[in-house]
């Protein structure tokens, strides 16, 4: 009995429900930095370097397997890398020493470089151009509701029942969803809404020649980058904050992470997918701009937000910074796909990831050096609440890029639409 559908909705719906748990196991490590750190006697850099070692293989490993995703038949590749992550991230909570808590999430890392890189390319593939905003938006609600189950349900389980069982929770889901993807999902024809085919695989120096050739592409990379080092960061640390500043268990920090992680960022990133889709017909600088906007506005707020000592101020604050800031996320990954030849897409979205995992780890790295600093003066509440309000301010550097960006995305998508009709 054939079972695999080529239905754009449950190919979304599914990899949408992958890059989730791809992200809960990737970001469950941040509720957990407190009892880590009691666990093996770290300080603030120390326990950072969780994300470096994350992201240790998945840069280079999702960028070789997204030149493999070119090629061969996707959905493959993420069947198999959400089984591998997934077999990780349950090595996570066995570990007995940090070297080997580390060695698991370069695993995780590796397992995720494998499995998230072809998703968009797919999605890219089932949607035309004009409806992919919104469609590669909502797939990146991954990182909210991610980050909602990761910190509610992570805090609540490691409260309960120790940071190690966290870890293997948070493993199950990924082996039912690579088993769903493998046996319902079709694999949709490359190009098949996009006037620029052809069979043969553009060389890697094509693909860096038309990013470099692009000035918006390269705007929105930079721009990206510095939001996604900042947005990881506040991520990382803000359960801690809660925990330190103002004397919550894990449960309850956890909880006000996760709602505030997830319910504005939703609301932001498919929010400004669909505006973005709205406006950019006719004029594509809206890709651009709508998260220039977003980011010059929720940086400030986010900055003065956490420095308030009224906890209902700070949540208030941050949950409206995060609702601005992170109108970047979908809106910038669809505008790059847009902008690329059907056979560099997995490419693109893996060099994209590469970055915000490079992001990931340059983020919480920088606070926590800062904090580390800054707690010998003011106290390990308050020094890290300095060092994330510092942090906060430099969204507007990011906004600057985008709106570098805007000038450019006309005339960019204009002559890729002449390749792309020449062709």
């Amino acid at each position: 009995m054939k079972t695999r559908r080529n239905s754009p909705s449950l190919a979304l719906g599914i990899l949408a429900a992958i890059a989730t748990v791809g992200f809960i196991d990737r970001i469950v490590v941040n509720v957990l930095v407190e009892p880590i750190k009691q666990e093996f006697g770290l300080s603030d850099t120390q326990v950072s370097m969780l994300t470096w070692a994350f992201a240790a293989l998945n840069v280079l490993g999702g960028f070789v397997t997204a030149r493999f995703a070119e090629r061969v038949r996707r959905l493959t590749l993420i069947a198999g890398g959400v089984t591998i992550w997934s077999l990780f991230t349950a090595a996570c909570g066995l570990a007995g020493t940090w070297m080997q808590l580390l060695t698991a999430r370069m695993g995780v890392g590796l397992g995720e470089a494998i499995g998230l890189p072809p998703n968009q390319s797919v999605i890219s593939d089932y949607f035309p151009a004009n409806k992919r905003g919104l469609a590669i938006s909502i797939l990146l609600l991954s990182p909210p509701l991610g980050a909602f189950i990761g910190f509610v349900g992570g805090g609540y389980v490691a409260q309960n029942f120790g940071w190690e069982a966290t870890f293997l929770v948070a493993a199950i889901p990924g082996f039912v969803l690579g088993l769903v993807a493998y046996v319902f999902v079709g694999e949709p024809k490359r190009g098949q809404f996009d006037a620029e085919q052809g069979d043969d695989v553009p060389p890697i120096s094509a693909f860096i020649e038309r990013i470099w050739s692009l000035p918006s592409a390269r705007y929105l990379i930079l721009g990206s980058f510095i939001a996604a080092a900042l947005s990881y960061a506040l991520n990382f640390f803000f359960a801690s904050l809660l925990v330190r500043k103002f004397g919550m268990g894990l449960a309850e920090a956890g909880l006000y992470t996760g709602v505030l992680a997830s319910l504005p960022a939703a609301l932001s990133i498919v929010g400004a997918g669909w505006l973005g889709d709205r406006l950019g017909e006719r004029n594509p600088a809206a890709y651009a701009l709508i998260p220039g906007v977003g980011l010059a506005i929720g940086g400030p707020l986010g900055a003065f937000g956490i420095m308030q000592g009224d906890l209902t101020l700070l949540l208030v604050c941050v949950g409206g910074s995060i609702f601005f800031t992170l109108s970047y996320l979908g809106i910038t990954f669809a505008t790059i796909q847009n902008l690329m030849h059907p056979r560099m897409r997995a490419t693109a979205s893996a060099t994209l990831n590469g970055i915000y995992t490079l992001a990931g780890g340059v983020g919480p790295t920088l606070i926590g050096l800062l904090s580390d600093n800054l707690s010998r003066e003011y106290g390990a509440g308050q020094g890290l609440a300095i060092a994330m309000a510092i942090g906060g301010a430099f969204y507007l550097l990011a906004a600057l890029f985008y709106f570098l960006a805007a000038r450019h995305l006309r005339s960019d998508m204009a002559r890729v639409s002449g390749a792309r009709a020449a062709a």
